[in-house]
Parts: C-alpha cells; structure tokens; sequence
C-alpha cells in the first residue's frame, strides 16, 4: 500500500520560512514525478510546485517563484518544499502527490497518490 505522509507545516509570521518534507512508501517513487499542491479553504487543490523523477527540471507556480524550492531525494523516497519570504496568501493544506508519469505535471489528473496534507498557516 502506497502512502505519502507530509510533515513540517504550521503556523508562521509572514516573512518567515518553512520546510515541508513528503515521506513516500511502499512504493519507490525514484521513477515518479512528485508534486506540492495547496488547498485553501473553500478553492480548489492548485499546484504549487512538481519535480520529475530525476530531480534535472522543475516547474512552480507564478505566485511562488523565487520563493518556494522543491528538491528531492530518491536514496530516501522524500520529496521536500522549501517554503521562503512566506505570505498569508500561502495559507492552505499542502498536499504531497507522487505520478506514475516521469515528468513534472500541473494537473491533479496526473498524478495517482495523494497524502493528506499538512496545514500551513500565516499570519500577517
């Protein structure tokens, strides 16, 4: 059974910094493209930021370039979100999600495990 478990949200001054971390398992995900969604309350899940399988390309939303960073580690089934110069506008659920396609992608439709999300909150 494939699980993907996020850690590392909470509450934060806008301004600050913080990291999320995605631990994948039953699964090697070193072939999988894994993406970073936010959920804000009432909208709808929204990509924030999607890694390929090898980690060589990366895509990010507008709204979180030159601020956010995703990298990973395939030795350890992780998949990280370095979350900078945070805003109350990146207040939601950040949910982790693993494909079974090799490239980044945008669209919930392309990847095939979720996990349940860690909430970020940011006050201003």
């Amino acid at each position: 059974q494939v699980q993907l478990v996020e850690s590392g949200g909470g509450l934060v001054q806008a301004g600050g910094s913080l990291r999320l971390s995605c631990a994948a398992s039953g699964r090697n995900m070193s072939t999988s493209a894994m993406g970073w969604f936010r959920q804000a309350p009432g909208k709808e899940r929204d990509i924030v930021a999607s890694i390929n399988w090898s980690g060589t390309a990366t895509y990010y939303a507008e709204s979180v370039k030159g601020r956010f960073t995703i990298s990973r580690d395939n030795a350890k089934n992780t998949v990280d979100l370095f979350m900078n110069v945070v805003t109350p506008e990146d207040t939601g659920i950040f949910i982790c999600a693993a494909s079974p396609n090799m490239g980044w992608g945008v669209v919930p439709e392309w990847y095939r495990y979720w996990g349940q999300g860690t909430e970020v909150t940011i006050s201003s």
